[in-house]
């Protein structure tokens, strides 16, 4: 048996066709608490695309184009929205307890993706090349040592892109896949009643 075979027996075992592509959602589902979600998502997107835009051409580019310019400032607001809905995504979420029958998978492998994101956009404000970046990185130093992370260099740009660039995204790529696996598997989560209880399915 080969891996496809494999990740093939999992999907069957786990989500339907209509788990996986839904084309009716249930009516709880239409409210802005579930904008946040498909807006942290659409920020990625935005974040992801400019970012490999500025990665192909370079820091000389980014710091001097007109262009580049532009999307530095699209990576960079991308972010702050980016940062903005997730937090929402989470609260609302929270206040939901989206947690409940069994999907706490759903909520700890989200809290995953966030640190890891947290990581991913330390390691962005550090590649500015400026003074505030490199005086952040500095002290940053310690902070990564008391975390144990002295591996990492604050102080190498190379370093910092890999990790920005490849190892980060790769591992966000990877987490919120699962994340939105559980969600399709699982469905979004049902209103409480104002007893306490699950609303009906």
């Amino acid at each position: 048996m080969n891996i496809d075979e494999k990740l093939q027996d999992v999907l069957k075992k786990n989500m339907t066709l209509e788990d996986a592509l839904p084309t009716k959602m249930p009516i709880y589902v239409n409210s802005i608490a579930y904008f946040f979600g498909t807006a942290t998502l659409a920020s990625l997107a935005v974040v992801v695309g400019s970012g490999i835009i500025i990665a192909i051409f370079g820091p000389n580019w980014w710091h001097v184009s007109p262009a580049g310019h532009f999307f530095n400032s699209v990576h960079f607001w991308g972010v702050e929205i980016f940062y903005f809905a997730l937090v929402l995504h989470m609260l609302t979420k929270f206040f939901k307890a989206a947690w409940r029958n069994g999907r706490w998978r759903t909520w700890t492998i989200g809290l995953v993706t966030f640190a890891i994101t947290i990581f991913s956009g330390l390691t962005g404000t550090l590649l500015q090349q400026n003074w505030d970046a490199q005086w952040n990185a500095v002290q940053g130093k310690d902070a990564m040592n008391a975390l144990g992370l002295a591996g990492i260099n604050a102080m190498d740009t190379g370093h910092l892109l890999t990790l920005h660039i490849v190892l980060f995204p790769v591992l966000i790529a990877i987490f919120l896949a699962i994340h939105i696996s559980f969600v399709r598997s699982e469905s979004p989560v049902h209103p409480i009643e104002r007893d306490g209880k699950e609303a009906a399915r």
